[in-house]
């Protein structure tokens, strides 16, 4: 008899890759628990853009691993969340002018310092490693949510020379460049990468909101504000939300490679609801202080790729061997 063992396996690896793909991440506790969603961003080892394809481009792309983006930006409510549950005193901007100050809209005034002090709550609340080193922590003397970062030095356990800004045992960080760049532009297959981050090298439809093919929160007056974090425009090739519009992001990298000054400009990209189509495309680049807090920018983190669940794992096991004792019976 033909033995099932095949397509159980299938099934339990498309079981794994989707719980995988598609993961939220739940942080706080009570009143104060918020979620963050992930989309997995695959096919390591692609090139950096070369501009063999579309119309723009910039040099960044390539990375050698499997990462998760986040789906959206993070929203106000998860900053005030995490204000609350770890002291972090992050400031956000008062967006009363700008369609008001929406739990959901994307968290804006955020400075990089503070989005980085953010991202080392998130890892340490879960026992992770801090990503990101500061001399004072949140209930010091003295402590600032906007003080710059110190490099991780080669005596610090996670240290990596070729960034000094991230420790290697975090599990969430800024994504730097490349990882943002590859998650909003690359198609996931060769050199070929996308123009804007929604998948295509056509121009993105303006909207103030709305998930349709195409779209992007731009070229909107002042007034009108970002969009929900769930509902700006178009997805790119791996599904993040709002990389082309909305609000513009801030990146781990430093604008001159490589990531040796704390007080060198970061970069920002990816264009927001009141900026020109231009700010969308890849070939756009531009950078801050990082202690600039500025209403129309945000950003979003990235993580390792988890590894498989206990759950998933265990069900494989038992299934490999209930198929096993069966073939034995027959």
């Amino acid at each position: 008899m033909k033995s099932n063992l095949p397509i159980a396996l299938t099934a339990l690896a498309t079981l794994g890759l989707t719980a995988a793909s598609l993961h939220a991440d739940t942080f706080g506790s009570g009143g104060n628990a918020f979620s963050i969603d992930f989309v997995t961003v695959g096919d390591p080892g692609n090139a950096d853009d070369s501009g063999t394809t579309g119309s723009y481009y910039s040099s960044y792309g390539g990375v050698g691993y499997t990462f998760r983006m986040g789906t959206y930006e993070v929203s106000r409510d998860i900053i005030a969340k995490a204000n609350a549950g770890g002291n972090l005193g992050i400031t956000l901007a008062d967006m009363t002018a700008f369609g008001g100050n929406v739990a959901t809209d994307p968290a804006t005034g955020v400075s990089w310092n503070e989005a980085a002090r953010f991202v080392n709550w998130v890892n340490t609340s879960q026992g992770y490693s801090a990503a990101y080193k500061f001399a004072l922590q949140p209930g010091d003397v003295g402590y600032s949510s906007n003080a710059n970062l110190l490099l991780w030095d080669s005596g610090d356990a996670g240290y990596d020379a070729n960034n000094l800004y991230r420790n290697s045992n975090a599990y969430y960080f800024l994504p730097s460049e490349d990882e943002w760049y590859k998650a909003a532009y690359y198609s996931g297959s060769g050199t070929t990468y996308y123009d804007y981050a929604t998948g295509s090298d056509t121009t993105p439809t303006a909207v103030a909101s709305g998930t349709v093919a195409d779209s992007a929160v731009y070229n909107q007056v002042f007034s009108v504000g970002p969009a929900d974090t769930d509902n700006a425009g178009d997805l790119s090739y791996y599904g993040t939300m709002g990389q082309n519009g909305n609000v513009q992001e801030l990146i781990e990298s430093a604008l001159a490679a490589p990531n040796d000054s704390p007080t060198e400009n970061r970069v920002i990209r990816g264009g927001y609801w009141n900026g020109a189509e231009a700010n969308l495309r890849s070939s756009t680049r531009i950078s801050a202080p990082t202690t600039n807090e500025s209403a129309n920018v945000g950003f979003r983190i990235a993580s390792v790729v988890p590894e498989p669940s206990i759950g998933i794992l265990g069900l494989l096991g038992s299934t490999c061997l209930l198929l096993k004792r069966r073939r034995i019976a027959e």
